[in-house]
């Protein structure tokens, strides 16, 4: 499903030179579960941004299902980020205004589906995700890890091919960190490819593979 051939990004910081990522080589199949681990800085959240369609290289090559991303046009690009990939961050990144469901259905409302799918779709994943009795919460009125299903619940809702999760726990106590990736466990016993991004070494090892990211290079 990706391949990254010799990725290279650098961004200018104050004045400096920071490569982000180092000539990064990594091929992840369809079905995987795998983490990528590193500290602050390694360069994970680039590596996921370009994954994920949010950034591009500055140099190398990036295959994603059997294409080259620059062949890609922008209006697919988007579609792309909107339809084969579900995002989960680190702050859950829900709009404090909307409900549970209404935050769910979100993303089916750009991808012009209709009420009843929309309707359909939010009611099964975040039965998913067994928050089916707080989908009229608010995320003020929820805990964090309620609110970080409510992501998944989000991610999952356009029915993406590809999961990437950035530091799906790092803003949840132990116990209910680990509920997090239990639910990963069981979204990638129903097919899901799923890559989570972490500086945590235990939650790291919960996935089927592991690569390592440090100043930029990658390895396994």
């Amino acid at each position: 499903m990706i391949t990254f051939e010799a990725v290279s990004k650098t961004y200018h910081v104050g004045g400096e030179e920071v490569r982000a990522l180092d000539g990064a080589d990594l091929h992840i199949a369809q079905g995987e579960f795998v983490a990528v681990i590193g500290p602050s800085g390694s360069g994970k959240s680039t590596l996921m941004n370009i994954m994920g369609c949010l950034d591009t290289a500055d140099s190398g090559k990036y295959l994603l299902d059997g294409q080259w991303i620059e062949q890609y046009s922008e209006d697919e690009l988007a579609r792309i980020r909107n339809r084969k990939i579900g995002f989960i961050f680190q702050n859950f990144n829900l709009l404090s205004k909307l409900t549970a469901e209404e935050n769910v259905e979100l993303p089916l409302i750009y991808q012009r589906l209709s009420i009843a799918e929309r309707r359909r779709r939010v009611a099964e994943t975040l039965a998913l995700v067994e928050l089916t009795p707080r989908k009229k919460h608010k995320p003020t009125e929820l805990s964090g890890g309620q609110q970080q299903r409510v992501a998944v619940a989000r991610a999952l809702a356009t029915r993406p091919s590809l999961l990437l999760a950035d530091e799906p726990t790092g803003n949840l106590d132990s116990q209910t960190g680990r509920e997090i990736i239990t639910l990963f466990h069981k979204l990638h016993a129903d097919g899901n490819t799923i890559v989570l991004i972490t500086h945590d070494q235990a939650v790291a090892e919960q996935a089927n593979r592991l690569i390592r990211i440090a100043d930029g290079k990658v390895y396994e």
